[in-house]
């Protein structure tokens, strides 16, 4: 449940940034094929036994590889954009997460054992990486840096 409610739409909004930092034409069905891959991806890796961070170093190692094999583009803008995307959804997450369990007033505990109330929880990060990416792409298209359709 939480790869469907919860992976899918943060790695396609992680994608659809990355996108738009790198310039990128955007396709939606291209974003949400990639946020799927990388969704299972992830969740596969965290099947096995890795110590915690290894499944969002690969994830970035992947998004660097999709942006560059979707675009045949600049290899230093395809890898800025995998790290700025992958840490304004952390810088996101952390945010949302601190001020939600606050105002709720539930723990971390608590969450591990609620899986729906986590989803909960997390989507208003994903509905933050989505506007920050629209925000980011109209900022480049009024300095004439962006003009692909979003």
């Amino acid at each position: 449940m939480s790869l469907l409610f919860q992976g899918i739409p943060e790695l396609t909004a992680i994608v659809t940034l990355a996108f738009v930092i790198a310039r990128i034409p955007l396709k939606w069905s291209i974003a949400l094929c990639m946020g799927t891959v990388l969704a299972v991806f992830v969740y596969v890796v965290r099947l096995f036994t890795v110590p915690f961070g290894v499944h969002t170093i690969l994830s970035i190692v992947l998004l660097f590889a999709f942006i560059m094999w979707y675009s045949n583009g600049d290899i230093s803008l395809a890898l800025i954009a995998s790290f700025a995307s992958f840490l304004v959804a952390i810088i996101c997450e952390m945010v949302c997460l601190s001020i939600l369990m606050y105002v709720i007033g539930v723990t971390p505990n608590t969450l591990s054992f609620h899986p729906v109330l986590k989803i909960v929880i997390a989507e208003p990060h994903v509905i933050l990486l989505f506007v920050l990416a629209y925000l980011f792409k109209k900022f480049l298209t009024k300095r004439g840096l962006y003009s692909c359709s979003i």
